[in-house]
């Protein structure tokens, strides 16, 4: 499993990379390898207010149906059109074209809940 030092990643498997006070967040290696082949995206609204801990969105696979939840508060600021098409992109590259959307932070301070790479790893071993 790969799990790059840059990223800050949640207990529900949803990765940030912080660029300011925004975030492009998608899934884990971890839990793209777990749902198996991703076959839907249901991507957030652009504009959309998210709260941390909440479920905004879902992925579905050839498994099952799972929600994706917000790492951070903020608003959906971009969305990642080109999962409507290819949605394997999540399987393939889960952290440089699987993202799912961007987020602009209304509490950076929420950064500091999420674990940096080697706890997120320990915690999924």
């Amino acid at each position: 499993m790969n799990y790059p030092a840059d990223l800050r990643y949640a207990e529900n498997h949803e990765w940030v990379r912080r660029d300011g006070d925004t975030v492009k967040m998608g899934i884990s290696d971890f839990a793209q390898d777990a749902l198996g082949d991703v076959v839907y995206v249901e991507l957030p609204e652009s504009g959309a207010s998210v709260t941390r801990g909440d479920a905004f969105s879902e992925i579905e696979s050839t498994k099952s149906v799972s929600d994706i939840y917000a790492p951070v508060s903020g608003t959906v600021v971009r969305v990642n059109d080109a999962l409507d098409a290819t949605p394997e992109l999540v399987n393939s590259d889960p952290y440089g074209e699987g993202w799912i959307c961007e987020i602009e932070m209304s509490d950076p301070s929420e950064l500091d809940n999420l674990k940096d790479a080697e706890a997120y790893e320990a915690s999924v071993q």
